[in-house]
């Protein structure tokens, strides 16, 4: 029975095939197989696309007609005017440009190109309908955390930690608010994690550790115990726990995720932690969504609810 449809499209050219394979792959096709100057097979969510150069060895007759069918293309694509930005920088020739009116909100554009190769391209489509985001903040203001951190491979784990600490504090958690618990090593985390979680008294876990390969498979034993263990915490207690813990093959690796070449891994799972511990109330409808344009706009710190006044806060916390 029927298994796939492949069309077909030849150019003369292998530039111009690698020109052609290089902006198909930028508005979203995927390459199946191919062969480098000669052919690429392309594929769509609903349809195989082929490429393939018009090699000398095609009697004229052939080359000829096979160049009269391969002037047309047309694609269905969910945000044309992506694919149009992306077209106009690659200086594609434009023939024909229109939108059809037959949904205010949202029209449906065509836009018709020259392509290398003599390819006529025809792009249509409308943008997907997408409802409001909900997403959480970057507002730590009003909210606990709890940083679990590993002193084995202290040398890395210290470096993260101030990232850490240096993400809630520019996000605007208070000193007060940001307890740190310090472990043996990397395995001892989700045990505290979960039971940080368990006591109710934070919004968010932030894990930080380091884990680097040595000669023994003692290092993919630990890598997949401590990613299991803080999963699991963060599924069964509600309370989301961010990921700082890395796991790397090298000494090198970890300084350049401790601050250096790659970032720093703890504030950018203090920012994780902070923005889950907002989408968790919004989620939960106990704040309303601050946006709904997908910008992480700001948010009150006040907690719903809640009129007591901070220094009777600070003191029952403690």
């Amino acid at each position: 029975m029927l298994k796939s449809l492949h069309i077909g499209r030849y150019v003369s050219d292998p530039n111009d095939l690698r020109v052609l394979r290089e902006f198909l792959h930028a508005i979203g096709f995927g390459e199946v197989d191919g062969e480098e100057g000669r052919s690429a097979m392309l594929s769509a969510p609903l349809a195989l696309l082929s490429l393939n150069s018009l090699a000398k060895e095609y009697p004229a007759e052939v080359r000829e007609r096979l160049k009269d069918v391969n002037r047309m293309l047309v694609i269905e694509v969910t945000n044309p005017d992506e694919v149009f930005e992306i077209a106009e920088k690659r200086g594609f020739r434009l023939l024909a440009d229109a939108s059809t009116a037959t949904a205010l909100e949202n029209p449906e554009r065509s836009f018709t190109l020259e392509l290398p190769g003599e390819i006529v391209l025809t792009i249509h489509g409308r943008a997907d309908e997408v409802g409001a985001a909900i997403e959480g903040q970057l507002n730590a203001a009003g909210k606990r955390f709890a940083i679990v951190v590993s002193r084995f491979n202290s040398f890395i784990t210290e470096r993260l930690l101030q990232g850490a600490l240096d993400g809630l504090r520019r996000a605007g958690a208070e000193k007060d608010d940001i307890a740190l618990v310090r472990v043996p090593g990397s395995f001892e985390i989700p045990s505290a994690a979960r039971t940080l979680a368990g006591s109710k008294k934070y919004d968010a876990i932030i894990c930080i550790g380091c884990l680097l390969r040595g000669d023994t498979p003692h290092y993919d034993v630990l890598v997949n115990e401590v990613t299991r263990g803080i999963g699991q915490s963060a599924q069964e207690t509600g309370v989301p726990h961010a990921f700082g813990v890395l796991t790397c093959e090298t000494l090198e690796q970890a300084i350049d995720r401790a601050g250096l070449k790659m970032g720093n891994k703890g504030l950018e799972a203090a920012l994780a932690a902070v923005e889950m511990a907002n989408l968790r109330r919004v989620a939960s409808g106990q704040w309303p969504v601050a946006s709904k344009t997908g910008s992480r706009s700001r948010v009150s710190g006040v907690r719903k609810g809640r009129t007591t006044p901070a220094s009777k806060k600070r003191k029952s916390r403690s």
